[in-house]
Protein backbone atom coordinates (compact mmCIF):
# COMPACT_ATOMS: atom_id res chain seq x y z
CA UNK A 1 0.00 0.00 0.00
CA UNK A 2 1.39 3.55 -1.10
CA UNK A 3 1.85 5.78 2.10
CA UNK A 4 -0.12 8.73 1.78
CA UNK A 5 2.39 11.93 1.21
CA UNK A 6 2.28 14.19 4.33
CA UNK A 7 0.87 17.78 3.11
CA UNK A 8 2.88 21.18 4.14
CA UNK A 9 2.65 24.49 3.82
CA UNK A 10 4.94 26.87 3.85
CA UNK A 11 4.16 30.95 4.08
CA UNK A 12 6.82 32.59 2.11
CA UNK A 13 8.53 32.10 -1.51
CA UNK A 14 11.24 33.83 -0.63
CA UNK A 15 14.88 32.08 0.04
CA UNK A 16 13.40 31.10 3.64
CA UNK A 17 10.59 29.03 2.77
CA UNK A 18 12.19 27.72 -0.93
CA UNK A 19 14.94 26.11 0.85
CA UNK A 20 13.06 24.74 3.16
CA UNK A 21 10.36 23.17 0.26
CA UNK A 22 14.28 21.96 -1.16
CA UNK A 23 15.03 20.35 1.99
CA UNK A 24 11.69 18.55 2.39
CA UNK A 25 11.30 17.25 -1.00
CA UNK A 26 15.26 16.57 -1.12
CA UNK A 27 14.48 14.01 1.65
CA UNK A 28 13.36 10.58 0.60
CA UNK A 29 12.51 9.63 4.51
CA UNK A 30 8.82 10.21 3.59
CA UNK A 31 6.40 11.01 0.89
CA UNK A 32 5.84 15.18 0.94
CA UNK A 33 3.72 17.69 -0.91
CA UNK A 34 4.53 20.99 -0.26
CA UNK A 35 2.89 23.85 -0.80
CA UNK A 36 4.68 27.34 -1.04
CA UNK A 37 1.96 30.38 -0.28
CA UNK A 38 3.13 33.87 -0.77
CA UNK A 39 1.05 37.10 -0.86
CA UNK A 40 2.65 38.39 -3.74
CA UNK A 41 1.77 37.25 -7.31
CA UNK A 42 5.80 36.20 -7.79
CA UNK A 43 8.06 34.11 -5.73
CA UNK A 44 11.45 34.37 -4.72
CA UNK A 45 11.07 37.63 -1.83
CA UNK A 46 14.07 39.31 -1.24
CA UNK A 47 15.84 38.05 -3.77
CA UNK A 48 13.39 39.91 -6.21
CA UNK A 49 12.62 42.94 -4.00
CA UNK A 50 15.62 43.22 -1.88
CA UNK A 51 19.07 42.59 -3.60
CA UNK A 52 20.17 45.77 -5.85
CA UNK A 53 18.98 45.17 -9.43
CA UNK A 54 22.77 46.24 -10.57
CA UNK A 55 23.95 42.71 -8.53
CA UNK A 56 23.09 40.42 -10.73
CA UNK A 57 25.18 37.76 -10.01
CA UNK A 58 23.33 37.88 -7.03
CA UNK A 59 19.94 37.96 -8.18
CA UNK A 60 20.24 34.88 -10.07
CA UNK A 61 20.05 32.87 -7.09
CA UNK A 62 16.33 32.84 -8.21
CA UNK A 63 17.01 30.59 -10.80
CA UNK A 64 18.31 28.35 -8.22
CA UNK A 65 15.18 28.53 -6.10
CA UNK A 66 13.19 27.97 -9.39
CA UNK A 67 14.27 24.58 -9.68
CA UNK A 68 12.95 23.83 -6.44
CA UNK A 69 9.52 25.16 -7.51
CA UNK A 70 9.61 23.03 -10.54
CA UNK A 71 10.03 19.68 -8.42
CA UNK A 72 7.14 17.61 -8.93
CA UNK A 73 6.42 17.43 -5.19
CA UNK A 74 6.35 21.05 -4.80
CA UNK A 75 3.53 23.69 -5.68
CA UNK A 76 3.26 27.26 -5.73
CA UNK A 77 0.24 29.00 -4.76
CA UNK A 78 0.90 33.13 -5.53
CA UNK A 79 -1.24 36.09 -4.89
CA UNK A 80 -2.38 34.18 -1.58
CA UNK A 81 -2.25 35.94 1.81
CA UNK A 82 -2.63 34.12 4.78
CA UNK A 83 -4.36 36.16 7.55
CA UNK A 84 -6.79 37.61 4.98
CA UNK A 85 -7.43 35.29 2.41
CA UNK A 86 -7.08 32.23 4.68
CA UNK A 87 -6.95 32.73 8.19
CA UNK A 88 -3.75 30.58 9.85
CA UNK A 89 -6.56 28.34 11.61
CA UNK A 90 -7.69 27.48 8.10
CA UNK A 91 -4.57 26.64 6.78
CA UNK A 92 -3.53 24.28 9.72
CA UNK A 93 -6.79 22.78 9.46
CA UNK A 94 -5.93 21.60 5.85
CA UNK A 95 -2.62 20.69 5.62
CA UNK A 96 -0.32 18.34 8.50
CA UNK A 97 2.28 21.19 8.50
CA UNK A 98 2.67 24.34 8.46
CA UNK A 99 6.33 26.15 8.36
CA UNK A 100 6.36 29.81 8.66
CA UNK A 101 8.59 31.40 6.56
CA UNK A 102 7.23 35.05 6.03
CA UNK A 103 10.45 37.12 6.83
CA UNK A 104 10.49 40.58 8.48
CA UNK A 105 8.75 42.92 7.08
CA UNK A 106 9.22 45.90 8.75
CA UNK A 107 11.91 48.35 10.11
CA UNK A 108 13.83 49.91 12.78
CA UNK A 109 14.10 52.90 13.73
CA UNK A 110 16.73 55.82 15.19
CA UNK A 111 14.27 57.22 17.76
CA UNK A 112 15.51 60.72 17.37
CA UNK A 113 13.78 64.37 17.19
CA UNK A 114 12.75 64.88 13.64
CA UNK A 115 12.00 61.48 12.24
CA UNK A 116 9.15 62.10 11.31
CA UNK A 117 9.97 65.15 8.58
CA UNK A 118 8.77 64.26 5.28
CA UNK A 119 12.25 63.04 3.71
CA UNK A 120 13.16 60.44 6.19
CA UNK A 121 12.64 56.48 5.10
CA UNK A 122 13.45 53.37 5.69
CA UNK A 123 15.99 51.52 3.75
CA UNK A 124 13.80 48.72 3.13
CA UNK A 125 11.15 50.97 1.78
CA UNK A 126 13.65 52.79 -0.56
CA UNK A 127 15.16 49.40 -1.59
CA UNK A 128 11.60 48.20 -2.16
CA UNK A 129 11.14 51.43 -4.41
CA UNK A 130 14.15 50.83 -6.95
CA UNK A 131 13.35 46.90 -7.07
CA UNK A 132 9.91 47.47 -8.33
CA UNK A 133 8.29 45.94 -5.20
CA UNK A 134 4.31 46.09 -5.95
CA UNK A 135 3.32 47.29 -2.43
CA UNK A 136 5.50 50.48 -2.66
CA UNK A 137 4.43 51.13 -6.15
CA UNK A 138 0.61 50.32 -5.45
CA UNK A 139 -2.46 50.52 -8.11
CA UNK A 140 -4.80 52.31 -4.87
CA UNK A 141 -3.16 53.55 -1.88
CA UNK A 142 -5.21 51.45 0.86
CA UNK A 143 -4.46 49.17 3.29
CA UNK A 144 -2.41 51.53 5.43
CA UNK A 145 0.14 51.21 2.58
CA UNK A 146 1.31 54.45 0.90
CA UNK A 147 3.27 55.86 -2.47
CA UNK A 148 6.89 56.53 -1.97
CA UNK A 149 7.11 60.33 -2.40
CA UNK A 150 9.89 59.99 -5.51
CA UNK A 151 9.69 64.12 -5.18
CA UNK A 152 11.71 63.74 -2.00
CA UNK A 153 14.30 61.49 -4.35
CA UNK A 154 14.41 63.83 -7.35
CA UNK A 155 15.10 67.03 -5.82
CA UNK A 156 17.96 65.86 -2.94
CA UNK A 157 20.83 67.51 -3.39
CA UNK A 158 22.50 65.67 -0.34
CA UNK A 159 21.68 62.31 1.37
CA UNK A 160 22.23 61.43 4.91
CA UNK A 161 22.29 56.71 5.30
CA UNK A 162 22.37 55.65 8.55
CA UNK A 163 24.31 52.50 8.52
CA UNK A 164 27.32 50.41 7.96
CA UNK A 165 25.84 47.56 6.42
CA UNK A 166 25.44 46.30 2.96
CA UNK A 167 22.24 47.48 2.32
CA UNK A 168 23.43 50.85 3.37
CA UNK A 169 25.77 50.86 0.72
CA UNK A 170 23.00 49.60 -1.91
CA UNK A 171 21.39 52.63 -0.84
CA UNK A 172 24.23 54.63 -1.39
CA UNK A 173 25.51 53.51 -4.35
CA UNK A 174 22.19 53.94 -5.94
CA UNK A 175 22.27 57.41 -4.87
CA UNK A 176 25.21 58.30 -6.59
CA UNK A 177 25.61 56.41 -9.15
CA UNK A 178 24.61 57.52 -12.38
CA UNK A 179 21.47 56.66 -14.16
CA UNK A 180 23.08 55.76 -17.45
CA UNK A 181 25.13 52.92 -15.26
CA UNK A 182 21.67 51.79 -14.11
CA UNK A 183 20.13 51.34 -17.56
CA UNK A 184 21.37 47.22 -17.93
CA UNK A 185 19.47 46.71 -14.65
CA UNK A 186 15.96 45.37 -14.17
CA UNK A 187 14.55 48.10 -12.93
CA UNK A 188 11.18 49.78 -13.39
CA UNK A 189 10.86 51.87 -16.17
CA UNK A 190 9.29 54.61 -13.60
CA UNK A 191 12.35 54.11 -11.41
CA UNK A 192 15.19 55.08 -13.86
CA UNK A 193 12.75 57.68 -15.29
CA UNK A 194 12.97 59.07 -11.58
CA UNK A 195 16.68 58.14 -10.74
CA UNK A 196 17.78 60.09 -14.11
CA UNK A 197 16.12 63.14 -12.92
CA UNK A 198 17.49 63.10 -9.47
CA UNK A 199 20.46 65.69 -8.81
CA UNK A 200 22.21 63.92 -5.74
CA UNK A 201 25.79 65.31 -5.37
CA UNK A 202 26.89 64.19 -1.48
CA UNK A 203 25.81 60.88 0.07
CA UNK A 204 26.81 60.96 4.03
CA UNK A 205 26.91 57.55 5.36
CA UNK A 206 27.51 57.74 9.44
CA UNK A 207 28.77 54.75 11.15
CA UNK A 208 28.60 55.22 15.22
CA UNK A 209 31.56 52.91 15.16
CA UNK A 210 34.88 52.91 13.88
CA UNK A 211 35.87 51.14 10.31
CA UNK A 212 36.98 47.87 11.82
CA UNK A 213 33.15 47.43 12.87
CA UNK A 214 31.73 47.71 9.31
CA UNK A 215 29.55 45.14 8.23
CA UNK A 216 30.11 45.59 4.04
CA UNK A 217 31.12 42.68 2.15
CA UNK A 218 34.88 43.57 0.67
CA UNK A 219 33.82 43.00 -3.19
CA UNK A 220 30.21 45.13 -2.66
CA UNK A 221 32.78 47.90 -0.52
CA UNK A 222 35.00 47.65 -3.45
CA UNK A 223 32.73 48.83 -6.27
CA UNK A 224 32.32 52.31 -5.02
CA UNK A 225 35.98 53.14 -5.26
CA UNK A 226 35.00 52.51 -9.08
CA UNK A 227 32.46 54.89 -9.88
CA UNK A 228 32.95 57.05 -12.30
CA UNK A 229 33.14 61.00 -11.19
CA UNK A 230 32.51 60.47 -7.55
CA UNK A 231 35.56 61.12 -5.17
CA UNK A 232 35.22 59.58 -1.60
CA UNK A 233 35.95 61.23 1.66
CA UNK A 234 36.99 59.94 4.67
CA UNK A 235 38.95 61.78 7.53
CA UNK A 236 42.34 59.57 8.31
CA UNK A 237 41.86 60.54 11.69
CA UNK A 238 38.41 58.40 11.89
CA UNK A 239 40.63 55.27 10.84
CA UNK A 240 42.86 55.77 13.79
CA UNK A 241 42.48 52.13 15.56
CA UNK A 242 41.62 52.57 19.05
CA UNK A 243 42.33 49.08 21.15
CA UNK A 244 39.07 47.58 20.58
CA UNK A 245 38.81 48.25 16.83
CA UNK A 246 42.68 46.61 16.61
CA UNK A 247 41.52 43.15 17.89
CA UNK A 248 38.82 43.22 16.04
CA UNK A 249 41.12 44.21 12.55
CA UNK A 250 43.43 41.55 14.23
CA UNK A 251 40.78 38.53 14.07
CA UNK A 252 38.38 39.29 11.61
CA UNK A 253 40.06 38.89 7.50
CA UNK A 254 36.95 41.21 6.23
CA UNK A 255 37.23 43.68 8.58
CA UNK A 256 40.96 43.76 7.66
CA UNK A 257 40.46 44.25 3.91
CA UNK A 258 37.96 46.74 4.95
CA UNK A 259 40.31 48.98 6.52
CA UNK A 260 42.62 49.01 4.02
CA UNK A 261 40.17 49.87 1.40
CA UNK A 262 39.67 52.91 3.46
CA UNK A 263 43.03 53.74 4.27
CA UNK A 264 43.67 53.37 0.39
CA UNK A 265 40.49 56.17 -0.55
CA UNK A 266 41.54 58.17 2.20
CA UNK A 267 45.12 58.96 0.68
CA UNK A 268 43.62 59.46 -2.74
CA UNK A 269 44.05 63.46 -3.53
CA UNK A 270 40.65 64.86 -4.13
CA UNK A 271 39.61 64.89 -8.09
CA UNK A 272 36.83 67.62 -7.62
CA UNK A 273 34.68 65.27 -9.00
CA UNK A 274 30.91 66.37 -9.01
CA UNK A 275 29.92 63.70 -6.36
CA UNK A 276 31.25 63.14 -3.10
CA UNK A 277 30.61 59.90 -1.32
CA UNK A 278 31.39 60.55 2.80
CA UNK A 279 32.14 58.01 5.22
CA UNK A 280 31.60 59.45 9.01
CA UNK A 281 32.75 56.71 11.10
CA UNK A 282 32.19 57.71 15.22
CA UNK A 283 29.41 59.61 14.30
CA UNK A 284 25.56 59.04 15.32
CA UNK A 285 22.29 61.08 14.33
CA UNK A 286 21.14 62.63 17.42
CA UNK A 287 18.03 65.11 15.26
CA UNK A 288 16.82 65.93 12.33
CA UNK A 289 16.01 69.81 11.39
CA UNK A 290 13.91 71.01 9.25
CA UNK A 291 10.37 72.93 9.01
CA UNK A 292 8.30 71.32 6.99
CA UNK A 293 10.84 68.55 5.35
CA UNK A 294 14.32 67.29 6.07
CA UNK A 295 16.70 70.54 5.83
CA UNK A 296 19.91 68.78 7.85
CA UNK A 297 21.02 66.62 10.48
CA UNK A 298 22.58 67.11 13.61
CA UNK A 299 25.37 64.74 14.44
CA UNK A 300 27.78 63.75 17.39
CA UNK A 301 30.98 62.29 17.73
CA UNK A 302 30.59 58.73 19.54
CA UNK A 303 33.28 56.83 21.72
CA UNK A 304 33.42 53.64 23.10
CA UNK A 305 33.37 53.91 27.14
CA UNK A 306 34.95 51.94 29.71
CA UNK A 307 32.44 49.23 29.58
CA UNK A 308 32.72 48.52 25.76
CA UNK A 309 29.85 50.84 24.74
CA UNK A 310 28.92 53.51 22.57
CA UNK A 311 28.40 56.81 23.72
CA UNK A 312 28.54 60.03 22.70
CA UNK A 313 30.99 62.81 23.04
CA UNK A 314 28.95 65.86 23.05
CA UNK A 315 30.98 66.89 19.97
CA UNK A 316 28.47 67.73 17.61
CA UNK A 317 28.01 69.35 13.72
CA UNK A 318 25.29 69.47 11.23
CA UNK A 319 25.38 67.84 7.82
CA UNK A 320 23.24 70.21 5.08
CA UNK A 321 20.62 67.32 3.80
CA UNK A 322 17.30 67.04 2.31
CA UNK A 323 16.77 62.86 2.52
CA UNK A 324 17.81 60.82 5.01
CA UNK A 325 17.54 57.27 4.71
CA UNK A 326 17.66 55.04 7.85
CA UNK A 327 19.34 51.68 7.31
CA UNK A 328 19.72 50.48 10.93
CA UNK A 329 17.65 47.19 10.39
CA UNK A 330 14.55 44.84 9.91
CA UNK A 331 12.47 43.76 12.12
CA UNK A 332 9.85 40.77 12.09
CA UNK A 333 6.12 41.71 12.64
CA UNK A 334 3.29 39.59 13.57
CA UNK A 335 0.71 37.86 11.57
CA UNK A 336 -2.27 36.91 12.85
CA UNK A 337 -3.26 33.78 14.84
CA UNK A 338 0.93 32.67 14.99
CA UNK A 339 3.04 32.89 18.09
CA UNK A 340 5.17 36.07 18.07
CA UNK A 341 7.87 37.38 20.93
CA UNK A 342 7.12 41.52 20.56
CA UNK A 343 10.50 41.87 22.40
CA UNK A 344 12.89 39.96 19.52
CA UNK A 345 10.61 40.66 16.97
CA UNK A 346 10.48 36.95 16.05
CA UNK A 347 8.63 33.67 16.83
CA UNK A 348 9.50 31.56 19.38
CA UNK A 349 10.79 28.15 18.95
CA UNK A 350 13.43 25.61 19.82
CA UNK A 351 15.47 24.21 16.44
CA UNK A 352 12.23 25.22 14.26
CA UNK A 353 9.60 24.43 16.56
CA UNK A 354 7.06 27.26 17.29
CA UNK A 355 6.36 27.73 20.97
CA UNK A 356 2.88 28.18 21.47
CA UNK A 357 0.80 28.42 25.14
CA UNK A 358 4.54 27.71 26.63
CA UNK A 359 4.89 23.94 24.74
CA UNK A 360 5.52 22.89 21.14
CA UNK A 361 3.07 23.12 18.81
CA UNK A 362 2.75 19.70 17.22
CA UNK A 363 2.17 21.11 13.57
CA UNK A 364 3.93 24.29 13.52
CA UNK A 365 7.54 25.56 12.80
CA UNK A 366 9.66 28.40 11.85
CA UNK A 367 12.60 29.15 9.73
CA UNK A 368 14.57 32.13 8.18
CA UNK A 369 14.23 35.86 9.12
CA UNK A 370 10.79 35.43 11.78
CA UNK A 371 13.08 32.66 13.33
CA UNK A 372 16.58 34.35 13.81
CA UNK A 373 15.79 37.59 13.05
CA UNK A 374 17.31 39.51 10.45
CA UNK A 375 21.01 38.50 10.07
CA UNK A 376 23.26 36.13 8.20
CA UNK A 377 23.03 36.23 4.07
CA UNK A 378 21.05 34.85 2.18
CA UNK A 379 23.14 31.32 1.93
CA UNK A 380 22.35 31.39 5.59
CA UNK A 381 18.62 30.51 5.37
CA UNK A 382 20.04 26.95 3.32
CA UNK A 383 21.31 25.93 6.61
CA UNK A 384 18.23 27.35 8.76
CA UNK A 385 16.10 25.41 6.83
CA UNK A 386 17.93 22.48 7.05
CA UNK A 387 17.78 22.68 10.80
CA UNK A 388 14.06 23.05 10.63
CA UNK A 389 13.30 20.59 8.70
CA UNK A 390 14.95 18.33 10.44
CA UNK A 391 12.80 18.80 13.66
CA UNK A 392 9.93 18.48 11.25
CA UNK A 393 11.17 14.80 9.89
CA UNK A 394 12.02 13.95 13.60
CA UNK A 395 8.84 15.02 14.67
CA UNK A 396 7.54 12.41 11.95
CA UNK A 397 9.40 9.46 12.56
CA UNK A 398 7.74 9.97 16.41
CA UNK A 399 4.30 10.14 15.28
CA UNK A 400 3.67 13.62 16.81
CA UNK A 401 2.70 14.25 12.81
CA UNK A 402 -0.03 11.90 10.97
CA UNK A 403 -0.72 12.41 7.55
CA UNK A 404 -4.53 13.11 7.48
CA UNK A 405 -4.66 15.61 4.79
CA UNK A 406 -5.60 15.28 1.13
CA UNK A 407 -3.06 16.82 -1.17
CA UNK A 408 -5.87 18.67 -2.96
CA UNK A 409 -7.72 19.72 0.24
CA UNK A 410 -5.85 22.67 0.17
CA UNK A 411 -7.32 23.59 -3.54
CA UNK A 412 -10.66 23.11 -2.46
CA UNK A 413 -10.36 25.45 0.56
CA UNK A 414 -9.26 28.35 -1.83
CA UNK A 415 -11.91 27.20 -4.22
CA UNK A 416 -14.60 27.52 -1.59
CA UNK A 417 -13.53 30.72 -0.61
CA UNK A 418 -13.16 32.02 -4.66
CA UNK A 419 -9.54 32.82 -4.35
CA UNK A 420 -7.57 31.76 -7.48
CA UNK A 421 -3.75 30.91 -7.07
CA UNK A 422 -1.19 31.84 -9.35
CA UNK A 423 0.89 28.83 -10.11
CA UNK A 424 4.63 28.82 -11.64
CA UNK A 425 3.43 29.09 -14.79
CA UNK A 426 1.49 31.83 -13.94
CA UNK A 427 5.13 33.22 -12.65
CA UNK A 428 6.56 31.91 -16.13
CA UNK A 429 4.20 34.08 -17.88
CA UNK A 430 5.48 37.09 -15.79
CA UNK A 431 8.65 36.50 -16.55
CA UNK A 432 8.59 35.85 -20.25
CA UNK A 433 6.13 39.57 -20.33
CA UNK A 434 9.06 41.17 -18.32
CA UNK A 435 11.42 39.99 -20.69
CA UNK A 436 9.84 41.12 -23.47
CA UNK A 437 8.94 44.07 -21.87
CA UNK A 438 13.08 45.36 -21.67
CA UNK A 439 14.04 43.54 -25.30
CA UNK A 440 11.41 46.42 -26.62
CA UNK A 441 13.19 48.96 -25.64
CA UNK A 442 16.95 47.92 -25.58
CA UNK A 443 16.83 45.80 -22.28
CA UNK A 444 17.34 42.44 -20.64
CA UNK A 445 14.87 42.96 -18.91
CA UNK A 446 12.45 45.19 -17.28
CA UNK A 447 10.29 44.67 -13.64
CA UNK A 448 6.77 44.73 -13.60
CA UNK A 449 6.05 47.12 -10.59
CA UNK A 450 2.26 47.54 -9.97
CA UNK A 451 0.26 44.30 -8.76
CA UNK A 452 -2.11 45.41 -11.84
CA UNK A 453 0.46 45.08 -14.08
CA UNK A 454 2.01 41.37 -12.77
CA UNK A 455 -2.15 40.11 -12.39
CA UNK A 456 -2.52 41.17 -16.49
CA UNK A 457 0.83 39.07 -17.36
CA UNK A 458 0.36 36.37 -15.71
CA UNK A 459 -3.17 35.55 -17.20
CA UNK A 460 -3.45 32.34 -19.07
CA UNK A 461 -4.62 33.42 -22.61
CA UNK A 462 -5.79 29.63 -23.28
CA UNK A 463 -8.61 30.88 -20.37
CA UNK A 464 -9.44 33.64 -21.97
Amino acid sequence: MTQRPYVIAVIGAGPSGIYAAEALSQQTEVPVRVAVIDRLPVPFGLVRYGVAPDHESIRSIRNTLERTLEKPNVRFFGDVRIGSDLSVAELRSAVDAVIYAYGAGSHKVLDIPGEHLPGVMAAPEFVAWYCGHPDVHPDVIDDGRSRLDVALIDNAHAAVVVGIGNVALDVARVLIKSAELLTDTDMADEVLESLARKQVTDVHVLGRRGPAYTAFTTKELRELGQLPGVDIMIDPADLELDPSSQAVIDRDKVAARNLALFREWAARPRTGAPQRLWFHFWTRPVAVIGADAVAAVQVERTMIDSAGAVTGTGEREIIPAQLVIRSVGYRGVALDGVPFDAGTGRVPHAEGRVIRDGSFSADEYVTGWIKRGPTGVIGTNKSDAVETVTSLLADIRDEAIDPHHDPDELDRLLADRGIHPLDLAAWHRIDAAEIDLGQSHGRRRTTLAHRHELLAAAEDPASA
